[in-house]
């Protein structure tokens, strides 16, 4: 798998973990999840971007 491939199946990967926190959580506990997921795809962006 190309660094771009992997790239967009975690992407997709984080897009759905989203959404089903968005259709089955409540709360702060899903604005918990968001955060962590934010973070997760701010990191993996920031892999990518510098060649890791």
């Amino acid at each position: 798998m190309t660094t771009t491939t992997r790239l967009i199946c975690a992407l997709c990967a984080y897009a759905v973990l989203a959404l089903l926190a968005t259709f089955t959580l409540d709360g702060m506990f899903r604005n918990a999840v968001w955060i962590l997921l934010l973070g997760l795809t701010a990191k993996t962006l920031i892999a990518y971007k510098a060649g890791w």
